[in-house]
Protein backbone atom coordinates (compact mmCIF):
# COMPACT_ATOMS: atom_id res chain seq x y z
CA UNK A 1 0.00 0.00 0.00
CA UNK A 2 1.04 3.77 -0.71
CA UNK A 3 0.20 6.29 1.24
CA UNK A 4 -0.99 9.43 0.60
CA UNK A 5 -0.74 12.18 3.09
CA UNK A 6 -1.88 10.33 5.96
CA UNK A 7 -4.37 8.50 3.39
CA UNK A 8 -3.33 4.86 2.44
CA UNK A 9 -3.86 4.18 -0.98
CA UNK A 10 -4.60 0.26 -2.30
CA UNK A 11 -2.56 -0.63 -4.78
CA UNK A 12 -5.42 -0.94 -7.65
CA UNK A 13 -7.08 2.04 -6.76
CA UNK A 14 -8.73 3.53 -9.70
CA UNK A 15 -7.53 7.44 -9.46
CA UNK A 16 -3.85 6.26 -7.96
CA UNK A 17 -2.34 8.36 -10.74
CA UNK A 18 -4.26 11.48 -9.79
CA UNK A 19 -4.05 11.64 -6.18
CA UNK A 20 -0.32 11.13 -6.53
CA UNK A 21 0.07 14.09 -9.02
CA UNK A 22 -1.10 16.72 -6.02
CA UNK A 23 -2.68 19.73 -6.49
CA UNK A 24 -2.38 21.41 -10.11
CA UNK A 25 0.11 24.23 -10.49
CA UNK A 26 -0.97 26.59 -12.63
CA UNK A 27 0.77 29.72 -13.72
CA UNK A 28 -0.15 33.10 -12.03
CA UNK A 29 -2.29 35.13 -14.31
CA UNK A 30 -3.32 32.05 -16.96
CA UNK A 31 -6.98 31.48 -18.31
CA UNK A 32 -7.85 29.14 -15.46
CA UNK A 33 -6.22 32.03 -12.89
CA UNK A 34 -8.41 34.53 -13.99
CA UNK A 35 -11.85 32.34 -14.50
CA UNK A 36 -11.63 30.83 -10.72
CA UNK A 37 -9.49 33.40 -8.27
CA UNK A 38 -8.16 32.19 -5.46
CA UNK A 39 -11.23 32.47 -2.81
CA UNK A 40 -10.11 34.95 0.39
CA UNK A 41 -10.13 32.60 3.61
CA UNK A 42 -12.60 34.68 5.59
CA UNK A 43 -15.14 33.67 2.60
CA UNK A 44 -14.36 30.19 2.20
CA UNK A 45 -15.06 29.62 5.92
CA UNK A 46 -18.35 30.38 5.25
CA UNK A 47 -18.58 27.47 2.54
CA UNK A 48 -17.92 25.17 5.47
CA UNK A 49 -19.43 26.52 8.69
CA UNK A 50 -22.21 24.16 9.99
CA UNK A 51 -25.43 24.88 9.15
CA UNK A 52 -27.33 24.80 12.68
CA UNK A 53 -30.97 23.27 11.57
CA UNK A 54 -32.07 23.14 15.07
CA UNK A 55 -32.07 27.28 16.44
CA UNK A 56 -31.03 27.34 20.08
CA UNK A 57 -30.12 23.56 19.98
CA UNK A 58 -26.17 24.53 20.94
CA UNK A 59 -27.63 26.73 23.65
CA UNK A 60 -29.74 24.28 25.28
CA UNK A 61 -26.65 21.35 24.86
CA UNK A 62 -24.16 24.00 26.51
CA UNK A 63 -26.57 24.94 29.49
CA UNK A 64 -26.68 21.24 30.34
CA UNK A 65 -22.91 21.79 30.96
CA UNK A 66 -23.46 24.15 34.22
CA UNK A 67 -21.58 22.98 37.30
CA UNK A 68 -24.68 22.87 40.16
CA UNK A 69 -23.66 22.40 43.40
CA UNK A 70 -25.34 21.56 46.57
CA UNK A 71 -26.30 24.02 48.99
CA UNK A 72 -24.59 24.92 51.92
CA UNK A 73 -26.01 24.53 55.39
CA UNK A 74 -24.47 26.74 57.29
CA UNK A 75 -23.52 25.41 60.97
CA UNK A 76 -25.73 27.40 64.37
CA UNK A 77 -22.55 29.59 65.01
CA UNK A 78 -22.16 30.52 61.49
CA UNK A 79 -25.73 31.49 61.34
CA UNK A 80 -25.66 33.64 64.37
CA UNK A 81 -22.49 35.45 62.50
CA UNK A 82 -24.81 36.24 59.63
CA UNK A 83 -27.21 37.30 61.42
CA UNK A 84 -25.05 39.66 63.74
CA UNK A 85 -24.17 41.24 60.62
CA UNK A 86 -27.61 41.55 59.17
CA UNK A 87 -28.46 43.27 61.98
CA UNK A 88 -25.65 45.69 61.97
CA UNK A 89 -25.99 46.20 58.27
CA UNK A 90 -30.02 47.09 58.96
CA UNK A 91 -29.12 49.21 61.55
CA UNK A 92 -26.60 51.40 59.12
CA UNK A 93 -29.68 50.98 56.42
CA UNK A 94 -32.88 50.83 58.04
CA UNK A 95 -33.97 53.89 55.94
CA UNK A 96 -32.40 55.40 52.67
CA UNK A 97 -31.88 58.91 54.26
CA UNK A 98 -29.20 56.39 56.51
CA UNK A 99 -28.09 54.11 53.65
CA UNK A 100 -27.11 57.35 51.58
CA UNK A 101 -25.17 58.81 54.47
CA UNK A 102 -23.59 55.55 55.60
CA UNK A 103 -22.85 54.35 52.25
CA UNK A 104 -21.86 50.99 53.25
CA UNK A 105 -20.22 48.58 50.89
CA UNK A 106 -20.56 44.84 50.91
CA UNK A 107 -20.11 41.62 49.36
CA UNK A 108 -23.15 39.12 49.32
CA UNK A 109 -22.68 35.89 48.15
CA UNK A 110 -25.71 33.99 48.03
CA UNK A 111 -27.28 30.56 46.58
CA UNK A 112 -29.21 30.38 43.37
CA UNK A 113 -31.37 27.21 42.95
CA UNK A 114 -31.66 25.62 39.08
CA UNK A 115 -34.45 26.98 37.51
CA UNK A 116 -34.26 25.35 34.33
CA UNK A 117 -37.43 22.73 34.66
CA UNK A 118 -35.33 20.44 32.20
CA UNK A 119 -32.55 20.15 34.15
CA UNK A 120 -31.04 17.32 36.55
CA UNK A 121 -30.50 19.72 38.88
CA UNK A 122 -33.96 21.24 38.78
CA UNK A 123 -35.01 21.56 42.50
CA UNK A 124 -32.14 19.96 44.33
CA UNK A 125 -29.11 21.59 43.17
CA UNK A 126 -27.69 24.98 42.23
CA UNK A 127 -24.95 27.97 41.93
CA UNK A 128 -23.54 30.26 44.04
CA UNK A 129 -23.49 33.72 42.89
CA UNK A 130 -22.00 37.06 44.53
CA UNK A 131 -22.13 40.87 43.87
CA UNK A 132 -20.06 43.33 45.70
CA UNK A 133 -22.05 47.14 46.01
CA UNK A 134 -23.39 49.63 47.89
CA UNK A 135 -26.47 48.41 50.32
CA UNK A 136 -29.27 50.25 49.88
CA UNK A 137 -31.66 48.40 52.96
CA UNK A 138 -32.79 45.09 54.48
CA UNK A 139 -36.36 44.58 54.66
CA UNK A 140 -35.98 41.73 57.53
CA UNK A 141 -40.37 41.92 57.70
CA UNK A 142 -42.03 42.02 54.54
CA UNK A 143 -40.15 40.86 51.63
CA UNK A 144 -37.35 39.40 53.87
CA UNK A 145 -34.20 40.78 51.28
CA UNK A 146 -31.57 42.81 51.06
CA UNK A 147 -30.64 45.26 48.29
CA UNK A 148 -27.31 45.82 47.07
CA UNK A 149 -26.89 47.98 44.20
CA UNK A 150 -29.47 46.63 41.49
CA UNK A 151 -29.82 43.00 43.43
CA UNK A 152 -33.02 42.32 45.92
CA UNK A 153 -31.40 39.02 47.71
CA UNK A 154 -33.52 36.89 49.71
CA UNK A 155 -32.25 36.46 52.87
CA UNK A 156 -32.46 32.89 53.86
CA UNK A 157 -30.48 32.15 50.54
CA UNK A 158 -27.50 34.23 51.95
CA UNK A 159 -24.50 32.28 53.06
CA UNK A 160 -22.09 35.31 53.65
CA UNK A 161 -21.85 38.89 54.04
CA UNK A 162 -18.86 40.44 53.78
CA UNK A 163 -17.21 44.38 53.87
CA UNK A 164 -13.91 45.46 52.36
CA UNK A 165 -13.39 47.93 54.99
CA UNK A 166 -13.62 45.35 58.04
CA UNK A 167 -17.04 47.00 59.31
CA UNK A 168 -18.16 43.88 60.71
CA UNK A 169 -15.03 43.98 62.79
CA UNK A 170 -15.14 47.24 64.51
CA UNK A 171 -18.76 46.78 65.12
CA UNK A 172 -17.47 43.66 66.82
CA UNK A 173 -14.70 45.56 68.56
CA UNK A 174 -16.82 49.00 69.62
CA UNK A 175 -19.61 46.13 71.21
CA UNK A 176 -17.31 44.79 73.34
CA UNK A 177 -15.04 47.25 74.22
Amino acid sequence: MVSVGSMAMPADFRYREVCLRGRPQHARYDDFGARHPKMPCARRAKIFAPFDALAGFGEAVSDKEIPYVDPIELEQQDREELDRRLGILHELTCNGRLARVNRVTVSVRWYVPCADKNSFAFGKRGLYESVTGLCLGIDAEVTRTIRVGEKSIPLDRVVSLESPGDLFKREAEELLG
